[in-house]
């Protein structure tokens, strides 16, 4: 009789054996780090496995002799249960191989995006077809049409320095700010901040990303930043290139994508890379050399480093007025500046 239980990777010696035994036979190289893994087993044999990383599925296998055998389903509505235990909605995403998709598909799931190693694939709502509903609902007159897509956390000069050279060479700018919320300055507030930073600028209309652009989900290597070996950053870079190329860019016209130089981050330096080549010109990816200041490449990290070091002098100087009102105001009060100093907010709007 076949028992669905719980694996604790973390303190079961011989179930994460039999587990990573599973995973290698199907052709997986297992992965720690998740938060949930459920096992088939009978007789003490683990027969089918499947884990849970935030929502995505990951790490599914069957033993080859049990495939017909309804445990893939087994172990998918187990996830799908867990998820709806920890109250989270019963939208679920899915990382397969093109030779497995057809099996998802029957539980049914389908079609984000594909490459030739692996298929991104969903279950459940909002989906991607809900998520490009709202984009469409909310598209803005006049061409050329060209996008920008920022992390913002928080934002900055050099942010504000790629928005205008594509605003100055396009009617529409579609400015996405990354909905992820494991970051400094959460979601709701880097899109306000955006939303301020932007709010004179005719033709720029700034949208959220969801799940489907530069996300845990579609590229998860990108906030572990140099953490993950290149060619699994590469594969999910070309996953999310995927998306924009095939699904984002033709609902809202997008003809251009414009992107800084990235000489401080080697996964965001492989995410140009990747999306210059599945974009093949189509839409036009513009690369511009990123901001100096001083001889120093304008980031987000260097202002998040002052904010640390109470250095408002630096704050203003990385910042637009309005981001570095907020950030002293909200992040540094009671500190001063590194040179003692007391300063009001300077009235200049860096553009």
């Amino acid at each position: 009789m076949n028992e669905l239980r719980r694996i604790w990777l973390e303190f079961d010696q011989e179930g994460r054996k039999a587990w990573s035994s599973l995973l290698r036979s199907a052709g997986l190289t297992p992965q720690l780090g998740l938060d949930y893994t459920v096992g088939v087993f009978r007789g003490g044999e683990l027969l089918a496995t499947g884990s849970l990383s935030g929502r995505i599925i990951k790490e599914v296998a069957v033993r080859s002799d049990e495939r017909q055998g309804g445990l893939l389903a087994t172990v998918v509505q187990a996830l799908f249960d867990r998820l709806s235990e920890e109250g989270r909605d019963d939208h679920a995403f899915v990382y397969t191989k093109p030779d497995t998709a057809p099996y998802f598909r029957s539980l049914g799931f389908h079609h984000v995006a594909s490459t030739p190693v692996v298929h991104l694939m969903e279950c459940g709502h909002p989906d991607l077809n809900d998520y490009l509903a709202s984009l469409g609902a909310k598209a803005h007159p006049g061409s050329p049409v060209a996008s920008v897509v920022v992390k913002a956390d928080p934002p900055t000069l050099g942010h504000l320095h790629l928005i205008d050279r594509a605003a100055k060479d396009n009617a529409v700018v579609y400015l996405f700010v990354l909905s992820a919320q494991d970051t400094t300055f959460n979601a709701q507030e880097r899109l306000g901040l955006v939303r301020g930073m932007v709010a004179d600028r005719t033709g720029v209309v700034v949208l959220s990303t969801s799940d489907y652009l530069v996300s845990a989900t579609t590229f998860p290597s990108y906030f572990l930043k140099d953490r993950v070996p290149s060619a699994v950053a590469a594969a999910q870079a070309s996953v999310d290139a995927c998306i924009f190329k095939d699904s984002i860019a033709p609902r809202l016209s997008i003809a251009r994508r414009y992107v800084g130089t990235e000489p401080l981050s080697p996964v965001t330096a492989i995410y140009n890379r990747e999306l210059k080549r599945i974009f093949q010109g189509h839409p036009e990816l513009i690369v511009l050399p990123r901001l100096e200041l001083n001889g120093r490449v304008v980031s987000a990290g260097t202002v998040r480093k002052a904010i640390d070091a109470g250095d408002k002098k630096a704050v203003r100087s990385l910042c637009p007025d309005s981001v570095a009102s907020y950030i002293i105001r909200t992040r540094m009060q009671g500190t001063r500046d590194q040179a003692g100093e007391s300063h009001r907010p300077s009235r200049r709007n860096h553009g």
